[in-house]
């Protein structure tokens, strides 16, 4: 081989263990835990938020205990994305510092605690304040209000309530879940018509063996928990496995795409069970 020919060699080679190198730092949770925000999109950006304020009814909120998409529209989170391991879980109190997000773009109305006043709604949370006990700045991120939707008493307190505890609980045993849940379906609007009631809450749990998992870890036998709940009083009384659906079943009613950094196949196999655990 001619030296000219091997240095083409040598080029083009390393040409390729470069590319790979820039593509497997990008994608560090295909072999390893994921850490930071990647730990909270690891299945997924289910609407393709994006960053653009001009985007203002998709807009992409990134924050360390966890990532929305904001709805200007709406005066609320399209949907909400967390990670849940014993990391995120400790001591802290409950901060009850519901407050503006002055994080949101400028042009954006900053929903205040005092606008559910009076609405007949609870400020219910997305990403729940017992989800982010490690740390006291950590809590304090559950209360902005764009992690908060109008929910009824009955399913802020009750079956959502009663989830979220089964959540921990699972965690208690050891699991590492990934979490999605947002607001479905117009109602009324409070606030002098700035923010939307949600006839629906719905929430994706997907449940992993142990903390640390990667996406390879996920199998088309890992459980996921999806639920679709009325945002009515009608609820009073019922548990939360009364509400359980399919993925699929959230899917046609959001029009998103979950768990879609999964292999097609395994994402299918997941998305079309019920959950009866």
């Amino acid at each position: 081989m001619s030296n000219r020919n091997s240095g083409f060699r040598q080029v083009f080679l390393a040409a390729i263990a470069c590319g790979l190198a820039i593509i497997l730092a990008g994608c560090p949770w295909l072999w390893g835990p994921p850490t930071g925000l990647d730990a909270h999109l690891l299945l997924g950006n289910p609407s393709n938020a994006t960053w653009d304020p001009g985007n203002a009814d998709n807009y992409l909120m990134e924050k360390p205990q966890y990532v929305l998409s904001y709805n200007r529209s709406l005066g609320t989170a399209n949907w909400a994305s967390w990670q849940l391991n014993s990391s995120w879980v400790g001591s802290a109190d409950r901060q009850d510092d519901f407050r503006p997000d002055e994080s949101l773009p400028e042009g954006f109305y900053q929903v205040r605690a005092t606008d559910y006043r009076g609405s007949g709604y609870d400020r219910g949370h997305l990403v729940p304040s017992g989800d982010r006990t490690a740390s006291v700045e950590d809590n304090s991120s559950t209360f902005v209000m764009t992690n908060i939707i109008p929910q009824s008493a009955a399913n802020n307190r009750e079956v959502w309530n009663e989830l979220e505890q089964y959540s921990r609980k699972l965690v208690e045993e050891g699991k590492e879940l990934y979490i999605i849940a947002g607001p479905e379906g117009r109602g009324r609007a409070i606030a002098n018509g700035r923010v939307t009631v949600p006839r629906y809450t719905w929430k994706i749990i997907l449940v992993l063996d142990r903390p640390g998992s990667a996406l390879r870890d996920i199998t088309a036998d890992t459980r996921a928990i999806a639920v679709l709940m009325p945002n009515t009083q009608r609820v009073a009384n019922t548990a939360w496995r009364d509400y359980r659906v399919s993925i699929d079943v959230l899917e046609a009613a959001t029009g998103y795409d979950f768990l879609s950094n999964l292999p097609a196949g395994i994402q299918e196999a997941i998305e079309s069970r019920v959950d009866n655990l």
